[in-house]
């Protein structure tokens, strides 16, 4: 009798309990549609920091293939010296764009042998095949075998090849082989066999199973992570490399497109930006440059942004600029891009397109000029880029910087005077504490609904958990960027494009952090600031509809972050909450304007523990979605929203 009492007296303390719970009533009005949401909505910002390009997404395993470092040897090592010599040779004016060549001596019937290090280690997998290529030939007319070996920092053989060298012109070289053995740090032994007098150039060394199986191609799991994203577009190539620390350092686009071997190699300006992080071997190859960029784009569907030079070094490094009347170049240089992505195989740089494999068109319809560039020296340039666009090419869209931060006399004087000249896109930039976030969900209710569009260009919590990199990347971040994001897609007529940055992160070779994605050489994993990207681009809809508590937008009330639209594609209402409180939330949303609804909906789920939780190479998925069923009753649904999550629904109509 006393055990039923008690078992009695602790359900009622139960009852009491969920009674007393607050119940959030939330309201959807499907017939009450607002804004119309860009296809370009949610997208990606891609930079070469943190080894993203070489090292990372080009899938080149050579570090200074062609002796173009500053340091002509950097990456390369003797191994068998006794064999031979090697001495590095510059033809500067007879090939300016890739001058350096090594001459190898080999005598006494020996070999000559040096070993290349990769970009920290190369990553490679059992059972996959490895394509080798060098330019090379025969200054004496001596014939050679160059073997080339794939070994484990223990000296251990896992792969080996071999070619004949023949001729004293030069001549591209290649063999393939497969590896035996898995390696997260291999090195490459390249050997020349048989005494004589050679040159070489351009040692490379490739992965078969790139992504679409292109040959020098891109590597093949870090694009398919972008392409899960399902992005609007893709903004490239930066970033402050687009700068450059001087404007000789900065990206010039026509040196990265053509043959690979003729395009100029520049240092990264990412390689001595922090004395914290130095990262001396780092440079760009243009591997991947922009003819590489717009076939990605095109890939997974996404709309290319291409940002280039206005004239304007980065202002926190030397601030050189280009005097006005110097201009020309620089505006050529726009305009020539537009040709190249989208003029006719009859012109000059639509031929170009077409003679690297692409006769048609890529269709671009935005560029951006300048990148966090600021003050009247800015403005007073652009203007004169607009007008030479605008007047060739009046349907393109131009995206202008609002410079670093998103307040501040700064951010104000430009944002004042890129409107007045009826800017098309103004990039705004953020990297800010979580709370930043939660407090600026409503930061474009009150901008102008007819005036220049918004893109939220570069954006990312950032905690103060500083001592291991990817522990930045943490739940408390991601979960405040989707309650910021939520603010973004109820402001779909101001909002245009939105983009996280930045991209990747080489965990051996990073400057800067959070960043979506993290890899080493042979795996990668999503952060949770992935996800929350994923789950909103994944779900972008088309028209935004009213979702409201207590007749207000859902904009922290109670610690509650919602957003809803429709996506007229798939005639579906998805509507999305974040709960940043530690603790239950019960919801009850009704919904309104649209006949009865099915009786049942797919969530999809992102929550942790914890805010300090973080993915990792250890446990991937740590923080992941997870789909179910919820049932719907009466065009109502009741759902607990746990603590710390971010909820999609999507529901049939």
């Amino acid at each position: 009798m006393k055990k039923k009492l008690i078992f009695i007296s602790m359900m009622a303390v139960v009852s009491m309990h969920l009674h007393a719970q607050t119940i959030h009533k939330m309201a959807v009005d499907v017939n009450k549609q607002m804004a119309g949401i860009s296809p370009t909505m949610w997208g990606i910002f891609f930079e070469d920091i943190n080894l993203a390009a070489d090292g990372g997404i080009y899938a080149e395993l050579v570090k200074n293939r062609s002796f173009e470092f500053n340091m002509p040897m950097m990456g390369w090592k003797e191994a068998k010296p006794n064999g031979g010599s090697i001495l590095i040779l510059n033809r500067a004016i007879e090939n300016p764009a890739n001058p350096r060549f090594a001459r190898i001596t080999v005598k006494n019937d020996k070999s000559f042998a040096m070993a290349n290090e990769g970009f920290r280690g190369m990553g490679i997998k059992k059972g996959n095949s490895y394509n080798f290529s060098v330019w090379a030939k025969s200054v004496n007319g001596n014939n050679a075998v160059i073997r080339v070996e794939l070994v484990t920092p223990k000296g251990d053989k896992i792969g080996e090849g071999t070619v004949g060298i023949n001729g004293k012109g030069w001549k591209q070289y290649k063999l393939s082989f497969v590896a035996t053995e898995t390696e997260l740090k291999a090195k490459m032994n390249f050997i020349i066999e048989n005494n004589g007098l050679y040159d070489v150039d351009m040692i490379s060394l490739f992965p078969a199973d790139t992504w679409q199986g292109r040959a020098n191609g891109l590597r093949k799991d870090l694009v398919q992570w972008l392409a899960d994203m399902k992005p609007g577009f893709i903004r490239f190539p930066g970033g402050c490399i687009v700068e450059g620390r001087d404007l000789n350092n900065r990206y010039q686009w026509k040196k990265t497109v053509g043959n690979v071997e003729d395009r100029q190699l520049i240092i990264n300006r990412w390689n001595t930006e922090f004395a914290s992080r130095s990262t001396p071997d780092y440079f760009q190859s243009f591997g991947l440059g922009f003819y590489e960029y717009f076939l990605l784009a095109e890939d997974i569907g996404a709309e290319p942004l291409p940002i280039l030079n206005c004239g304007m070094a980065c202002q926190f490094n030397t601030a050189e600029a280009v005097p006005t009347e110097g201009l020309q170049p620089y505006i050529q240089d726009a305009l020539d891009l537009i040709e190249f992505a989208n003029g006719g195989t009859g012109t000059k740089w639509g031929k170009l397109r077409a003679d690297m494999g692409h006769p048609k068109p890529f269709n671009l319809k935005m560029l951006g000029a300048g990148n966090e560039n600021w003050g009247e020296q800015y403005i007073e340039r652009l203007r004169i880029f607009t007008k030479a666009i605008k007047e060739k090419y009046p349907n393109m869209q131009l995206v202008n910087s609002s410079g670093t931060d998103p307040e501040g006399d700064r951010f104000n004087y430009l944002n004042n005077e890129l409107r007045k000249n009826k800017a098309d896109i103004i990039d705004e930039h953020y990297y800010k504490p979580p709370t930043w976030f939660l407090q600026n969900a409503k930061r474009y209710d009150g901008y102008d609904r007819n005036g220049s569009k918004v893109f939220a260009g570069e954006y990312a919590g950032h905690t103060k958990l500083t001592n291991v990199a990817e522990k930045k990347n943490n739940w408390d971040a991601a979960l405040a960027e989707a309650a910021f994001m939520t603010g973004l897609e109820r402001n779909a007529d101001v909002i245009k494009m939105a983009s996280y940055a930045p991209l990747f992160a080489h965990i051996d070779g990073w400057q800067w952090a959070p960043d979506l994605i993290w890899f080493d050489n042979l795996v990668s994993y999503g952060t949770p600031s992935y996800y929350v990207q994923k789950m909103f681009s994944n779900n972008k809809g088309t028209k935004v509809v009213s979702i409201t508590m207590n007749d207000s937008t859902v904009t922290g009330q109670d610690s509650l972050y919602a957003s809803a639209c429709i996506d007229k594609s798939s005639n579906e209402l998805i509507v999305k909450v974040v709960n940043t409180l530690g603790k239950e939330q019960m919801l009850d949303i009704g919904f309104t304007g649209s006949n009865k609804l099915p009786t049942t909906m797919r969530q999809t789920l992102l929550r942790a523990a914890s805010l300090t939780e973080v993915n990792s190479f250890e446990v991937a998925a740590n923080i992941s979605p997870i789909e179910t069923e919820l049932a719907i009753n009466n065009n109502r649904i009741e759902v607990t929203a746990a603590p710390y999550s971010f909820m999609v629904f999507r529901i049939k109509l």
